[in-house]
């Protein structure tokens, strides 16, 4: 990250990083009485005065935030998933997705435990929708380095369902976290009486980690909060059949003329994901005009 950035909120100071240097900010008053609140990972501009105290001063324009939890310019999320112990469900994995595709971030799909379990199923649904989707071991490290180069530079999240190995996977990626696998973890501020509080963390290679204190993973309750005629968009495999359908608002459920149901049928796209666009779909048509967008930036 090449600009100054915060890496940390905590009980209303804010921790800009300025390449080697770290500065402890408060907020300009202005912010809020303009409602704004400064984000963990906020690229910002800030003003440090005589006695070394900081102030953020501008908060620049922002990729995306999310509101949980409390996260800015998020460039990767990492869907953890695995085909054993537990078995991932793909509508699960389908709305992280979907989110994430909403907020313009890049998405990997890691299917790890791949030494119990290759996870041929996981590995064809989501290979052909365009994603990068590795196959991890964290146990014996394979893939470790195929997932590390594809988050390189990248301000991350890691979710996926509990039991699948994040902590595990973090600490291949990191050893220097310490992370307990199947308990809290002390190092990224998780004990029992620590302030809740959001921080960066990095993972080599340019990469960081966003991490709180009681999210294991990012919260997809009302995963996508836009109108219903832009879900379509959250699905990249329906790109190239958009706007090829018989009917301009064509809802591609079940309308005649429809490019993306032939390509269902035709196996262009696979029925699990249509499956989980419908639902997502329908979800989204039920919305009142106030619950839209909650995370546009």
């Amino acid at each position: 990250m090449e600009a100054p950035f915060i890496y940390k909120a905590l009980s209303g100071f804010y921790y800009v990083r300025d390449g080697e240097r770290d500065i402890v900010c408060r907020a300009r008053g202005r912010f809020r009485n303009e409602g704004i609140t400064p984000l963990v990972g906020d690229f910002v501009r800030y003003s440090v005065d005589f006695s070394g105290k900081g102030t953020v001063e501008e908060i620049l324009e922002r990729k995306n935030f999310f509101q949980r939890p409390a996260v800015a310019n998020i460039g990767c999320m990492v869907v953890l998933a695995s085909a054993v112990n537990p078995v991932s469900d793909p509508f699960i994995i389908d709305c992280v997705t979907a989110r994430a595709e909403n907020a313009g971030c890049e998405v990997v799909i890691c299917i790890n435990k791949s030494d119990l379990d290759p996870g041929e199923s996981l590995y064809y649904i989501y290979k052909t929708t365009g994603y990068t989707v590795i196959r991890t071991s964290a146990k014996n490290g394979d893939g470790i380095p195929e997932l590390r180069r594809a988050i390189a530079g990248k301000v991350c999240a890691f979710t996926g369902n509990t039991g699948v190995g994040k902590s595990s996977v973090l600490n291949a990626l990191s050893p220097d976290l310490h992370i307990k696998v199947g308990e809290v973890s002390e190092k990224l501020g998780r004990g029992r009486h620590t302030t809740r509080h959001v921080e960066l963390f990095p993972l080599g290679d340019g990469a960081y980690i966003a991490d709180t204190p009681g999210f294991s993973s990012f919260d997809i309750e009302n995963t996508v909060l836009n109108p219903k005629e832009n879900v379509q968009y959250c699905f990249i495999e329906f790109s190239p059949y958009l706007g090829c359908c018989r009917f301009d608002d064509c809802a591609h459920i079940s309308e005649p003329g429809c490019a993306v149901m032939q390509a269902v049928a035709e196996g262009k796209i696979c029925a699990s994901r249509h499956s989980s666009y419908v639902r997502l779909y329908e979800t989204a048509a039920q919305l009142k005009d106030w619950e839209i967008n909650k995370d546009k930036h």
